[in-house]
């Protein structure tokens, strides 16, 4: 049967993405607030020590938000695939509202001592968990109910709402450690603003391609004379393959994260003598440059299919990627590490191709399959990033970068070979089934 493509939004539709893209912006500014001002608050919570145990620590502290995200994503996954897409997304906002009120509130290690650094963890892993649910929501929503090709850079919005969220945390933290103002206010804006978002997505409709799933699941048991409320689910099969290959692709993300923003920071403050406020100051500069290339992939793939943008910027990164450890050898100045920090964080990985990849598991596991890929590429490679890259260049200097970078890319490699092959089978097909109906 011919695909029909969908040239432009109903209103609806609009309505549904404005709601999910400030939703999903105010989320990851709630979620990114701590991660930005960690060299601030870091000295707050936890006990002061010697350099390469406070780098350690702040590796903990970052990672806290991220390896309790696979037992979210079980909980969110079952809740999308059996309650819904809309559900999934106002709980877990409201889930970040409470975290910010509470780390607003929070009293310092001074203060309480070392059940500081335990109190702000577990509101570092609410954050984490409740994020987790909101960024395959919104995402999933989209892909449900925009067909393609618009469908790619409206679910791709998404990341741009992410990464707007990140840099208007980065500009609160500017602007607190920049004129001294209490860094508490922060959380309670985040608070305040993550609550005002919940509220706004009760007005969302559920997803028109879960709800006929769900349809046509009750008209099958109705059938067969089963009762309604028994699942079947199991039915809808997953390949093995496809989830093997989206999770090597995950994986990249927070490997480029962590070495543009944790392992850099610890450069400016170590080789460079920056203070943390110079650290804000300089990675909000870092932010502005990610943004403007992530709008860049954005409006790529209004003209090439997602999956060709992911290819191209593979065959450009591959060598360079594989001479990181000699290009930090060379950099002799806060403005190379700038640069620096920008190449990396536009290193391959899934963005801009979330709406295809989701399109390759069922509607009844998509939920549950894509948030638990998701987390477990993060909670797995955040945990492994942040103390690798403290552990392996502390041995072996820049080159311990190496033992990072390149199995990440040869999964990379792997995972994207599959999806062009899929994504060429049915290509094929469609056209052979367009010309039999022609």
């Amino acid at each position: 049967m011919q695909i029909t493509e969908q040239k432009s939004l109903t209103r609806e539709q609009k309505e549904a993405v404005g709601l999910l893209s400030v939703g999903t912006m105010l989320e990851y500014f709630d979620l990114m607030l701590y991660v930005h001002m960690a060299v601030l608050l870091n000295e707050l919570f936890f006990p002061k020590t010697d350099q390469f145990t406070t780098s350690l620590v702040s590796a903990f502290a970052f990672c806290s938000s991220f390896i309790f995200r696979p037992f979210a994503a079980l909980l969110f996954g079952w809740l999308g695939d059996n309650i819904g897409r809309k559900a999934t997304v106002v709980i877990t906002t409201f889930l970040m509202s409470i975290s910010c009120v509470i780390m607003a509130n929070l009293p310092t290690y001074e203060q309480i001592g070392i059940s500081a650094a335990w109190l702000v963890t577990l509101c570092r892993m609410l954050q984490g968990a409740s994020s987790m649910g909101e960024v395959i929501g919104a995402e999933l929503y989209l892909t449900e109910t925009i067909k393609p090709p618009l469908q790619y850079f409206y679910v791709a919005l998404m990341v741009v709402a992410n990464n707007i969220g990140i840099f208007t945390a980065l500009g609160v933290a500017f602007l607190v450690t920049s004129f001294g103002l209490n860094w508490r206010l922060a959380f309670w804006i985040g608070a305040v603003i993550a609550l005002v978002g919940a509220i706004a997505r009760t007005n969302l409709r559920e997803t028109p391609e879960f709800v006929d799933a769900k349809k046509r699941i009750n008209n099958m048991l109705k059938a067969v004379n089963l009762p309604i409320d028994k699942n079947i689910a199991y039915l809808h099969k997953v390949s093995k393959k496809n989830v093997i290959s989206y999770f090597l692709i995950e994986c990249a993300c927070p490997l480029w994260f962590c070495i543009s923003y944790v392992y850099c920071s610890n450069l400016l403050k170590t080789k460079f003598g920056f203070t943390p406020e110079e650290i804000i100051s300089h990675n909000f500069l870092v932010s502005i440059i990610d943004m403007f290339f992530v709008v860049v992939l954005m409006f790529l793939v209004k003209i090439f299919h997602p999956i060709k943008v992911l290819t191209i910027r593979l065959l450009i990164y591959i060598i360079p990627l594989l001479f990181v450890a000699n290009i930090l050898d060379y950099i002799t100045s806060p403005f190379e590490l700038l640069i620096f920090q920008g190449f990396i964080l536009l290193a391959p990985a899934g963005y801009p191709a979330q709406a295809v990849f989701y399109g390759y598991f069922p509607v009844l596991h998509r939920f549950k399959c894509s948030s638990l890929i998701f987390a477990t590429s993060r909670a797995l490679m955040y945990v492994v990033s942040s103390f690798g890259l403290v552990l392996l260049t502390d041995k072996f200097g820049y080159n311990g970068l190496m033992f990072l970078v390149v199995p990440i890319i040869l999964g990379y490699s792997y995972g994207l070979l599959n999806f062009i092959k899929s994504n060429s089978i049915g290509f094929n097909l469609q056209r052979l089934e367009e010309e039999k109906l022609g």
